[in-house]
């Protein structure tokens, strides 16, 4: 547009030159018209906004302009890029008001040049004017209502990253809530109840108060280890001995065997390399599960059963203690304390595994969690059947 400006602009003055050399007025338009293209380089660098500095601009480029057309009537053309540069400044009414007051001086400036009355120049002009005003009042709408669904876009995304920021802030809020309940809170509470054992048999038994000291002290060693790795976020402690989760599910349940509280652990079938988010997660449920035991079941015997089969990994983990009226699938954990049988149903649902819990009061607890894998294994050799109570060892 600004091109087409200048070149209308140097066509109407050579134009009036070639027709009318030696008149009087040649100066005045030669003046006008370095006036009008000096004034036209200008505007870009006041923006398109609708400022003062801009409608003073616009005032006085088309007072130019009109003057021009009054001593020159060639110049009319020169408004077509005016018609823009008001449609782009302006209001919609005054905009349209600007092109009509255009118009009619191009108009005019024709019907001079013509030398008598033409229907063509009378009606063209405004007719051409109406419908780029049309046009580029449309665009102008479009481009308005493409900037605002773009804004909506941004905005849009914007909450959904602050969504998914939050989701992520709460998925690993409960991911520390169940590592911390089922690592730190475990060990300091079996710390308490081995010390609490020890201050009632130290006047007594002191050689077995000493045994439950040094046994909190090994799981203090224990926790620090823990704590250690749980801000690094590796593995769990008896999994980074290198001796799988079998060892892992041994060492804990000979920690655990203390206090008035007995485990045992039995593995079933042979022994399968474990995704170590998997061995993770199991061991980690293990010991939610068994600090669970020690709180609410009142149990003096507990046994940690590991079944690895074709498709999946079981642990099971029973008790002789108290029982309760385990709730439905679609019902939640209640009766418990902390993260317990929540922590535990979320792990198993995490690696797309099942919980299953059986008890009932008076007749102990299992819990069973299922976990399966990625590929099914081998065919291995058939295992043996479990036996009818979980806290007997198979035959």
């Amino acid at each position: 547009m600004h091109t087409a400006f200048f070149l209308l602009l140097g066509s109407s003055l050579a134009r009036f030159l070639l027709r009318h050399p030696g008149e009087p007025r040649t100066p005045w338009i030669i003046a006008l018209s370095i006036c009008l293209a000096l004034l036209y380089v200008l505007g870009p660098a006041l923006g398109t906004r609708s400022t003062p500095h801009r409608l003073a601009w616009l005032i006085l480029t088309v007072t130019t302009w009109g003057v021009l057309v009054v001593l020159a009537p060639s110049f009319a053309w020169c408004a077509v890029p005016l018609f823009y540069t008001g449609l782009r400044t302006l209001p919609a009414r005054a905009a349209l008001f600007l092109v009509a007051v255009l118009t009619a001086f191009v108009v005019a400036a024709q019907l001079q040049l013509a030398g008598g009355f033409d229907p063509n120049l009378l009606f063209a002009p405004p007719a051409w004017a109406a419908v780029a005003s049309a046009v580029f009042l449309y665009m102008q709408r479009q481009t308005a209502r493409q900037r605002a669904l773009i804004d909506d876009l941004i905005r849009t995304r914007r909450e959904l990253a602050a969504t998914e920021r939050r989701e992520g802030t709460l998925a690993e809020r409960q991911r520390l809530s169940m590592e911390i309940h089922d690592t730190l809170a475990q060990g300091l509470s079996s710390q308490q109840m081995l010390l609490q054992a020890a201050e009632r048999l130290w006047d007594t038994d002191p050689a077995r108060a000493r045994t439950h000291v040094r046994t909190a002290e090994s799981i203090t060693e224990r926790g620090l280890a823990e704590a250690r790795r749980f801000v690094h976020d590796l593995a769990p402690a008896d999994l980074a001995d290198g001796g799988g989760l079998a060892q892992a599910l041994r060492a804990l349940a000979e920690r655990e065997s203390d206090a008035g509280l007995t485990v045992r652990f039995h593995a079933e079938g042979g022994p399968v390399p474990l995704p170590d988010r998997a061995s993770s997660a199991l061991l980690r449920i293990a010991q939610g599960a068994l600090a669970n035991v020690r709180e609410h079941a009142r149990a003096t015997t507990a046994a940690l059963t590991l079944t690895h089969l074709d498709d999946q990994v079981v642990l099971d983990i029973a008790d002789d203690g108290r029982g309760f009226t385990p709730p439905r699938d679609t019902e939640p954990v209640t009766g418990v304390r902390g993260h317990g049988l929540p922590a535990i149903r979320a792990r198993a649902a995490q690696l797309g595994g099942t919980l299953t819990i059986e008890s009932a009061p008076g007749e102990g607890t299992v819990l069973s969690v299922s976990i399966p894998l990625e590929t099914p294994l081998s065919a291995s050799p058939a295992l043996p059947s479990p036996p009818a109570n979980p806290l007997e060892p198979p035959s």
